[in-house]
Formats: structure tokens, C-alpha cells, sequence
């Protein structure tokens, strides 16, 4: 299944967590993607742990990107052009996101909006400048219907985003996170809904409380088994999933 899954694919926020691991079970898989571009705001720095221990690959390519920074972007965009040639992007995952456990006492405006700023505006902004690469990918594929093998955005959402779980996922209440990313599931929805005719899938997927940094050690999943289930789960979608929300197992999820 995952031999199939894309002849290109784009990570953003792939220093650490869900995101380095995509990175590594992509290149670690039989037949790995061609291009696999690994994205996040510093490669350099002292979380930029992308490339080590992972053995780099010819596929791999490290591009810095602040996904909040239109220029940033921009310059992402253009090195993974000319990276691609006269290919497309296949897969373009949007996982960059940013935690918060503001409860009503301590939440300031400010906060609010660089929450918002990564987890919603973010993702969308990424996708509206890679959106020439991915239709690129979607008219040369030669094939019909929606997939991660044509062209796909996935956005990497959160159970505590959910409007329909929310009374009965009664942790923290973390206004500035939820409200986030209950702002990006919508724009997964507009997404799925306007890039459908252009052969393009957006789908929204809950990876599960997975042992990160941003999930803390207290998460029952590990990165591992998390991530190969989501891959899994991109194998199978088609526009029967475009516009849904799923979790890492392949489950439905209310809104």
C-alpha cells in the first residue's frame, strides 16, 4: 500500500514529533516516495533533529519554512520546483502546528492569535502557494478520482478540535488549541469543497494522543504506531474521504 502512496511529498513541521516520523517511515518505506521535502522554520537549530539519526536519502531535501512567513514559504516553493522539474507535488502534508493549555484566567489576545496564526492561517496559506505544484501533479497523473497518489493536502488535526466530542473530552479546556484547530477543520472542509474539480483531496487527520513533546509522556500512543497507522489510512482515501475527518485508525470523527 504505502509503495503507491506518492512520487512526491511535502511535510511541514517536520523537525520533531508526528512530523519527523512521517519523514522516516516515508524513507525507510519499500519503495519510498522520489522526492520527499521535509520542511520546518530552522533545519539548523537545536530541534532541527531532521537530519540525524535519519539516514538521508537522494530524496530527501530540507527546506527551511515558517509556515506563518509568506516569504518563507515562497522560497520553499521555489526550491522544491526546481527540485521537481516539470513534476508536480503529489502530497503536501500540513503538520506544523503549535500547542496551548490557556484556560479562560490565563488567556490573553495575543496568544489567541499566534495559535491561530500557525494552526489556521498557517496551513492554509502553505496550501494556496503550493496550489500550482498540486494541480500541476493532479493534471499529469493520468488518472481519475481523488488520492494521495495524484494529488492531496492532508491536514494534521486533533480529536480536541471536535464541536461534537468536546463536552465529552473534558480536558483542558486550551482555548487558544481547539479554537485553532476547530478553525482549520473548516478550512479543510472549503478546502475539499473548492479543489475537488481540479482533482485535488483534503482530507482532515487525527493522529491520535501520541508520545511527543507537544503530547507530553502521559499520551498512550507511540509516534510509531501512530504515524504507520495514518500512512495507512492515506493509502485508502479516495473522494469518498475527501472533505472528512479521520482519525489515525481510519474512524470517522463528528465535526
Amino acid at each position: 500500500e504505502m509503495a503507491a502512496l506518492a512520487r512526491s511529498v511535502l511535510v511541514t513541521g517536520s523537525n520533531r514529533g508526528i512530523g519527523l516520523e512521517l519523514v522516516r517511515q516515508l524513507a525507510a518505506s519499500p519503495r519510498p516516495p522520489l522526492h520527499i521535502f521535509a520542511t520546518c522554520r530552522d533545519p539548523e537549530g537545536p530541534r532541527g533533529k531532521s537530519r540525524d539519526p535519519l539516514v538521508l536519502s537522494s530524496t530527501l531535501l530540507l527546506a527551511p519554512s515558517d509556515t506563518v512567513n509568506l516569504p518563507s514559504i515562497q522560497g520553499a516553493v521555489r526550491a522544491v520546483e526546481s527540485h521537481l522539474k516539470d513534476q508536480g507535488l503529489n502530497l503536501l502534508i500540513n503538520n506544523a502546528g503549535i500547542s496551548s493549555h490557556a484556560t479562560l484566567r490565563s488567556l490573553d489576545s495575543q496568544e489567541m492569535l499566534t495559535v491561530f496564526a500557525t494552526n489556521a492561517v498557517g496551513p492554509l496559506q502553505v496550501t494556496k502557494e503550493f496550489l500550482p505544484l498540486l494541480e500541476k501533479a493532479a493534471k499529469g497523473a493520468g488518472k481519475e478520482g481523488l488520492s494521495c497518489s495524484r494529488a492531496a493536502v492532508i491536514n494534521i488535526s486533533t480529536k480536541l478540535s471536535s464541536i461534537g466530542l468536546c463536552l465529552g473530552v473534558l480536558e483542558a479546556p486550551m482555548y487558544p488549541y481547539r479554537a485553532s484547530k476547530a478553525a482549520q477543520n473548516m478550512v479543510t472542509r472549503c478546502l475539499a469543497a473548492e479543489l475537488r474539480a481540479k482533482g485535488i483531496l483534503c482530507t482532515a487527520i487525527h493522529p491520535g494522543w501520541v508520545k511527543t513533546a507537544m503530547g507530553t509522556q502521559k499520551a498512550p500512543l507511540r509516534v510509531e504506531r501512530s504515524v504507520r497507522g495514518v500512512l495507512t489510512v492515506l493509502a485508502g482515501l479516495s473522494q469518498d474521504t475527501s472533505g472528512a475527518f479521520l482519525d489515525w485508525e481510519g474512524n470517522s470523527l463528528p465535526w
